[in-house]
Formats: C-alpha cells, sequence, structure tokens
C-alpha cells in the first residue's frame, strides 16, 4: 500500500465530510454492497473506465471521496477499510463497510477523532491508519505509521492495534518506538502469526522491515536500507504509461511494500514497490534477535522477477497475487515460479490491497489510483472517478 509521497511536501488537509457515515448493519459473507456495473460517467461527468466484456471483476462499494487503500473481511464477511489521512482528511479513516457504501467509523467516532482536542493522545487516535488486515484468528489489526500528509511521524503516535470484532472494542495497543519508527518512516503493511505471536511489517519511507514480539510489545528495525528493501529508479516503471513524477520532477522511488505470509507461516515475503525483485526469509530468522542484518541477508532468498506490483497475498496453495499497477491487472505467480494474468480490467486503476474471504474462494482488492492524485503526476490531480472495493472469484 502505497502512501502518497516520501519526497514531495504534502498538500494541505482539506477535510472532506463523508456523506454515507452513520449506523449501518453487517454485510453477509459474500459482501456486495456496491451501486451496480461500473458506467462510462460519474456523477460528476468525468469519463471513467468501462468493464470489459466478461470481467469477473464485481463491485462491491464504491467511494467518489475519500481515499480508500486497505480492505478486511473478517470470516462472518463483515468488511473494514482504512483511508490514510494523507491529502485530505476522513471522517472515518478506518471504517466498517455496509450496505449502500456507508461507512461507520471504527472501533468508534472517537478513535477515529484526530485534531488539536486530542493531540496529547497519540495512541489513542487513528493519525493516518495504513493497514487493515484480519489474522487467521479472526482479530482485527490496524496499522498506524501516524504520519499525516508523509510529513514525518507524530512523537509517540505510530502503533499496532488489536480490535476483537466479536465486542468492538481495542485489546492491545502496542506503540512502536522512535528508534524503530523514526521520523522519516512509513509503517505500510503488516502480517500477524497468532500462533508464534508475532508481527511482521514493512516500512517504505527508509525501507526495512520491522518485527513485533507480541507477547512483550518489542519492536525491532532488521534489515534497514539493504537492498532487498530499497526501491530502483532507473527501471522507469510506469502507471497509465507515465513515470510517477512529484509536483518538483523528481522520479518517486519505493520502498518496501508488499508483503505475505505463507499459510505454514515458515516464510515471509515482500518487495519494494518501484522493483521487479521479489524477496522470501524464514520467519524463525526474523524471530531470532541473535541474528544480525548481515546474518539475516545472508539468509534472504531471491525469487526472481515478478511485475511491479503494491499488494500481496498468497492462497492456501502458495500463489502469490499480486497487484500490478503497470497494466491494470491482477497477476499470480505458481510455486514454481509462473507468472498468470488473473484478470486485467481498465478499471483497475492502481490495485492496491487484498484480502480473501473466509474459504479462500473470493479475492477482494481496492483500486487507489495513486498515479492520478497531484503528488505522483507532477501537481496535477487527475482523479475524477470513484475509488472501489472490487471482488473476484478464484481457486475452486
Amino acid at each position: 500500500m502505497l502512501p502518497h509521497s516520501f519526497f514531495a511536501p504534502a498538500r494541505a488537509a482539506v477535510l472532506l465530510a463523508l456523506g454515507c457515515l452513520g449506523a449501518c448493519s453487517a454485510p453477509s459473507s459474500e459482501p456486495n454492497v456496491g451501486a451496480g456495473p461500473a458506467t462510462a460517467a460519474d456523477s460528476l461527468g468525468a469519463a471513467a473506465p468501462v468493464a470489459p466484456a466478461g470481467s469477473p471483476l464485481q463491485i462491491v462499494a464504491q467511494f467518489r471521496e475519500p481515499q480508500i487503500v486497505g480492505v478486511a473481511v473478517l470470516p462472518d464477511g463483515r468488511m473494514f477499510g482504512d483511508f490514510p489521512r494523507w491529502d485530505n482528511n476522513p471522517v472515518a479513516p478506518v471504517a466498517e463497510i455496509g450496505p449502500g457504501n456507508s461507512l461507520t467509523p471504527y472501533p468508534d467516532a472517537e478513535w477515529c477523532k484526530w485534531d488539536e482536542t486530542v493531540r496529547n493522545e497519540p495512541q489513542k487516535h487513528w493519525i493516518c491508519p495504513q493497514s487493515v488486515y484480519v489474522d487467521p484468528n479472526g482479530m482485527l489489526w490496524v496499522l498506524d505509521p501516524a504520519s499525516p500528509g508523509i510529513k514525518g511521524t507524530v512523537a509517540g503516535g505510530p502503533k499496532l492495534v488489536k480490535i476483537d470484532p466479536t465486542t468492538d472494542k481495542v485489546v492491545q495497543n502496542i506503540a512502536i518506538p522512535a528508534n524503530v519508527a523514526p521520523g522519516k518512516s512509513y509503517l505500510n503493511d503488516v502480517r500477524v502469526d497468532p500462533e508464534a505471536q508475532y508481527a511482521y511489517i514493512t516500512e517504505s519511507g527508509i525501507g526495512s522491515l520491522v518485527v513485533i514480539d507480541l507477547k512483550t510489545g518489542k519492536s525491532r528495525q532488521l534489515l534497514a536500507r539493504h537492498k532487498s528493501m530499497l526501491g530502483d529508479t532507473t527501471l522507469n516503471i510506469k502507471a497509465d504509461g507515465k513515470l510517477l513524477v512529484d509536483p518538483t520532477g523528481k522520479q518517486g522511488q519505493f520502498n518496501a511494500d508488499g508483503i505475505a505470509l505463507s499459510h505454514d507461516r515458515q516464510y515471509l515475503y515482500w518487495k519494494p514497490l518501484t522493483s521487479y525483485a521479489l524477496y522470501r526469509i524464514k520467519t524463525e530468522a526474523l524471530r531470532n534477535p541473535a541474528l544480525t542484518d548481515a546474518q539475516l541477508a545472508a539468509q534472504i532468498e531471491d525469487l526472481g522477477k515478478v511485475p511491479a506490483s503494491d499488494g500481496m497475498i498468497l492462497d492456501a496453495q502458495n500463489n502469490l497475487y499480486l497487484s500490478a499497477f503497470e497494466d491494470h491487472s491482477i497477476k499470480r505467480r505458481t510455486p514454481d515460479g509462473k507468472i498468470e494474468t488473473v484478470v486485467q480490467d481498465p478499471r483497475l486503476e492502481w490495485p492496491d490491497t487484498f484480502a480473501f474471504s473466509a474459504d479462500g474462494r473470493t479475492l477482494y482488492v481496492t483500486n487507489s489510483a495513486i498515479h492520478k492524485t497531484a503528488t505522483w503526476n507532477q501537481g496535477v490531480g487527475q482523479q475524477d472517478q470513484h475509488y472501489h472495493i472490487f471482488k473476484l472469484p478464484v481457486g475452486k
């Protein structure tokens, strides 16, 4: 899940009210709460991508604003999204998504509040949540890098929070200290192993992995600025055929981003966003605090070339799904390294983050249209269509 900018100053935050806020009931086990098929124009009359004939993508939810990045789906079908405080100030930066695209602040309105009245409570409020994730036990985790506008972390704000959806209450709140998440860091995506009691996080600002012992709450920064963590600007990776260029003319370099945990939880996979390389390492090594970065680096496996992508997820058969933003597609890497196209659809405007249904047969994905934002389109915003959550059938 790519934040808007690591190099260009963020634009001033603008409060964009959510027209659909309010109480809502939970979606069914196969949520499909969107407003029908894609059309050729949105409510503003701007041209929007049209679904090709036979596309398996179905709209689950859509939002004119704010910009959605992450999606998480519980075993019972309840669905959650996160809307980072990048270039706007969403009322519900973490929300439960209900029928009719309704957004209910989650776990409550107080957690979603961030203004001058609560600046002295950075651990009790969402500052700039970047990732929502459901672990194998059905617990919801929210990762907050606490860097609104990507302008630097708020002191005391970076955190990993566990919520029990059966009570809608926070049950664990782990502060991530400044030596692990310093001012220029940006905690990006998370995977949790509830059996081993560890969390694994990609960090994109510096380029590192963060490992958290959930029993003690202790976190460690690993492999900072190692080559496997860093994007490569020499590749000229594009979206819609255009380079990602900030308002100053500087081409973007995006570091460790996508992350996936194998179903046996023995391997962690990751890749920098502006890179065609894929890596993995045994989680046992990451959990060993006696290993130095040099010893860890020796255990990294280079899995070869894959498409440039943002989000990643592994299924039970160890197929790795990748959100390939360069050609509006979702790709799948089989265990033997073969790359397959699952779906290619122009509505996948920067496919971002994935989630599976409980049976693994339905894949959910967001589109965040990051390449159309002013921050990465030379200062000219061109995102004039809806953001979406799509679903499509996969597996058997």
